[in-house]
């Protein structure tokens, strides 16, 4: 299936705003293709690229159907989701917009006969547990934590979508559970961690992460958008740095604590409002999902051009330049 019509929710994000640029190139280079960019926040018009339909929408908007109807829409590529909270941020917008929004997506699809959908899943969504394997595919359980908000609405959508794979098969799907983003200018939860004067590890445990660079994720959606294979797929580079690796990488102690000690902390932390951060957070230190990315490669066909540990230390080079 050829796209011409492509729909990008969550386009004002950091994956986003970098897909967008790499659509309007190829409709600048020539090719016949109608752009469509919704996000929750107005797109300045300096940022706006030739090619690109830019619409202000909300994923839970009643009118999506509408708006896929009226430009014709072929493929959505879904990205709209709450990555890391504000501060004002709470549980159940959080929730209205990762699993009622991805819903009314996936509706709106339905009734607009959309044929195929890209959807930004995560590793989160595996859950972060001590019985999890060293090395997590695609058929192992999603079993997303309930105290972490991210995890546990990724694995709420996943249940969902299976539901849609099973009542809607004209919809295909494409599902990238995608490890930690890395890049020129990303930041997030776990980049936090990296600019600490010193690593915080769990005692007994190396913590180990998996990374990928954001420009593989851009090239595995326009690989899905491309060749339209639907399945499920983890998005990661190949290998996996424990904490002890990172720390040496950075230059920087690392301070092994015991967990008990550690969830003290943060219990305390919190209570004074120092840190938006639990006690739950040493599981997420603790049992970190690694991906193995088998499957993405052999069967779908994409080789990411980065390891884990390439992708890290150019995320390293790339923080130290910005800093001169």
């Amino acid at each position: 299936m050829t796209a011409n019509s492509i729909l990008v929710t969550g386009a004002g994000g950091y994956i986003g705003r970098q897909l967008i640029d790499a659509l309007s190139a190829r409709w600048i280079a020539g090719k016949s293709l109608t752009i469509v960019a919704t996000d929750i926040r107005d797109t300045p018009r300096t940022e706006q690229r030739p090619g690109v339909i830019y619409l202000k929408a909300d994923v839970r908007a009643p009118e999506l159907a509408t708006i896929f109807r009226e430009h014709q829409v072929d493929t959505v590529v879904h990205l709209a989701s709450i990555v890391t909270p504000g501060k004002k941020s709470d549980r159940a917008f959080e929730y209205s917009v990762d699993v009622e929004g991805t819903a009314n997506v996936l509706d709106a699809c339905v009734v607009a006969r959309v044929g195929h959908i890209v959807i930004s899943s995560s590793g989160a969504a595996y859950g972060y547990h001590a019985d999890n394997p060293a090395w997590l595919s695609e058929t192992d359980p999603i079993r997303g934590n309930r105290e972490f908000a991210y995890s546990w609405h990724k694995r709420l959508v996943e249940e969902m979508l299976s539901e849609y794979r099973q009542q809607h098969p004209e919809l295909k799907q494409t599902i990238f559970r995608i490890g930690t983003i890395l890049g020129d200018t990303v930041r997030n939860q776990i980049t936090d961690l990296f600019e600490k004067p010193r690593l915080i590890g769990v005692r007994g445990s190396d913590s180990p992460f998996v990374f990928i660079w954001d420009q593989d994720v851009v090239g595995a959606i326009l690989h899905a958008i491309d060749n339209g294979k639907g399945g499920i797929f983890n998005l990661a580079g190949d290998g996996a740095l424990s904490i002890h690796a990172l720390a040496a990488r950075l230059g920087k102690p690392l301070m092994s604590l015991p967990a008990w000690a550690i969830a003290s902390a943060l219990r305390v932390l919190k209570v004074f409002r120092l840190t938006q951060y639990g006690p739950e957070q040493v599981n997420f230190l603790r049992y970190r999902p690694v991906l193995d990315n088998r499957r993405l490669k052999e069967e779908f066909g994409y080789s990411p051009e980065k390891t884990s540990a390439a992708v890290f230390d150019y995320w390293l080079q790339s923080r130290k330049m910005c800093k001169e």
